[in-house]
Order: structure tokens, then C-alpha cells, then sequence
């Protein structure tokens, strides 16, 4: 349903036009906190896989005697 700006609308339009609104809203809102949800996980497999590689280099088997 297009609206112009030109054109008035009853009170039936109106509400129609502010619930068609709203679930727009609605789904940009969803998309916007899948999408944060996946950067998060992303951020927090990439510095989990950090901290294991650095881990395991610190415990690696040849490094234990180059303190000694």
C-alpha cells in the first residue's frame, strides 16, 4: 500500500500503517542482534584460539629445558 504525503488518512490507515511499521522495525532489530550475536562468537573463537595456541607454546615439550 503506498501512501503520499499529499493523502490523509482515517484513523483505520493510520494504525494499519504504524503496525506495518513496526514489524519492519521489528525484523531490522532481529537481524541487527543475529548479526551482533555472531560477530560476539566469532570474536570469542578467534581469542579462544589464540589463548590455546599461546598455551600451547608455553607448554610445548622442547621449551620446558631452555629455562634450565
Amino acid at each position: 500500500m503506498l501512501i503520499r504525503k499529499d493523502q490523509d488518512l482515517n484513523e483505520i490507515q493510520t494504525t494499519v500503517f504504524d503496525i506495518i511499521v513496526g514489524i519492519e522495525e521489528h525484523k531490522k532489530q532481529a537481524k541487527q542482534k543475529i548479526a551482533s550475536q555472531r560477530s560476539l562468537s566469532v570474536r570469542r573463537a578467534l581469542e579462544e584460539r589464540k589463548q590455546r595456541k599461546e598455551l600451547e607454546y608455553q607448554i610445548n615439550d622442547e621449551l620446558w629445558f631452555d629455562d634450565i
